[in-house]
């Protein structure tokens, strides 16, 4: 298998990011309509995050937050998005860059998104998650040995792989 040279997988993970970014644009802008809130799962060692010490000292990998009622100072940029939260009836501000998010849900709408990727030269593809739930990613794929791992079945059609249609998780 060629090397992909095109960084799909980035490309992928970007565009993803990008819609949390627009959803907390959304936010920014005209408040979170109806039952909308949103679970923000992010890496708290990541370059570039900022939060009180007492927070890392509690969450020292990961921590989620959420934006529903309580919330002040949301601020995005390019690259981070920065908010106040309430933590034991103690404001915080905390500094996250999209980069360092690992999920993103908006359980009102029942819609989720989770990030992964390994630096040791394996991925895994950010996932959709219609029912909501972020489910940890147990596996991931080496890039070598995508074209191996797709043999056919008795019947002729392909194992390994599969393609997944959006059409099925939009409202018609």
């Amino acid at each position: 298998m060629t090397d992909d040279l095109m960084k799909y997988d980035k490309m992928v993970e970007d565009a993803l990011r990008g819609v949390v970014r627009k959803a907390l644009q959304h936010a920014l802008d005209k408040g979170l309509p109806g039952d909308h809130h949103f679970y923000l799962t992010f890496r708290t060692t990541a370059p570039g995050v900022s939060i009180p010490d007492y927070l890392h000292d509690q969450y020292p990998e990961e921590m989620t937050i959420v934006l529903q009622h309580q919330y002040w100072d949301l601020t995005i940029e390019d690259e981070k998005f920065t908010v106040t939260l309430s933590f034991k009836n103690r404001p915080a501000d905390l500094v996250i860059p999209f980069a360092a998010l690992s999920g993103f849900v908006d359980p009102s709408v029942k819609f989720g998104l989770q990030f992964t990727v390994e630096s040791d030269g394996k991925i895994s593809v950010p996932t959709i998650r219609p029912e909501g739930d972020l489910v940890p990613v147990s596996e991931t794929i080496e890039t070598e040995s995508l074209a191996d791992e797709t043999t056919a079945n008795e019947d002729g059609t392909a194992d390994g792989a599969e393609v997944v249609s959006l059409d099925q998780f939009r409202k018609k």
